[in-house]
């Protein structure tokens, strides 16, 4: 989300979507035994969710907390309304990517997000089903498979994603978003390997322009 960058790519992007009842999103690991489904809507006159529907089926409320204590601040953080403690779902070490940059440490991701507020007039996400799985190692992969909502100069720029948040002892490790749930490219994704670093590269590049420009990941005053 580098400002300007972004706000030109989402123009141009506007790809036709349909945002299902339950997460189309699958993995080959294992899962635990969770499954939730949940779907919200927001009317554009009010920014508190609508809940549409939610199912859920749980055989261990420990690990259906891990979910239910991040979405919020995630809400948050694409709303354009974080504040400084939306941040802490995310370990000192995290990283985030989509297709415009990559940032290390929570400073980074700091700018990433409170650049939107300086570009949009308006963002959210409208529309979400949730998924939560257990890997193998441990680690809990939550799937955000969501509709988001820009408001830019007077236009509106409506856009299908999938979020994918790895969470190790309660934080946030990497977070990745994924535009049209296309898979990102980088370094491992590429089937030419300079490629994905001339990318990874790039992507490097915006971040630290951002970074620069937001502060160096400086909290707003209140």
């Amino acid at each position: 989300m580098n400002p300007l960058r972004s706000a030109s790519t989402l123009l141009h992007y506007r790809p036709l979507f349909s945002i299902p009842h339950s997460s189309s999103s699958s993995s080959s690991f294992s899962t635990n035994n969770l499954t939730r489904s949940t779907m919200e809507t927001y009317s554009k006159d009010n920014n508190e969710p609508k809940k549409d529907q939610q199912k859920e089926t749980c055989d261990n409320n420990q690990s259906k907390k891990v979910s239910d204590d991040i979405l919020p601040h995630i809400l948050n953080i694409y709303g354009s309304r974080a504040s400084p403690q939306d941040f802490e779902i995310y370990a000192p070490n995290a990283s985030f990517e989509d297709p415009l940059m990559c940032a290390h440490g929570v400073k980074q991701i700091k700018s990433a997000f409170y650049s939107l507020s300086k570009v949009f007039k308006e963002s959210k996400i409208v529309e979400y089903t949730l998924e939560e799985n257990v890997l193998p190692n441990g680690t809990r992969e939550i799937l955000i498979d969501n509709k988001q909502y820009y408001k830019f100069m007077g236009r509106n720029i409506d856009m299908i994603s999938l979020i994918k948040l790895y969470v190790e002892n309660g934080k946030v490790i990497r977070h990745e978003d994924c535009w049209d749930k296309k898979p990102l490219w980088n370094t491992e994704t590429s089937k030419v390997p300079l490629v994905g670093k001339l990318v990874e590269m790039t992507k490097r590049g915006s971040m630290f322009a951002t970074h620069a420009m937001m502060g160096f990941g400086k909290d707003p005053t209140t």
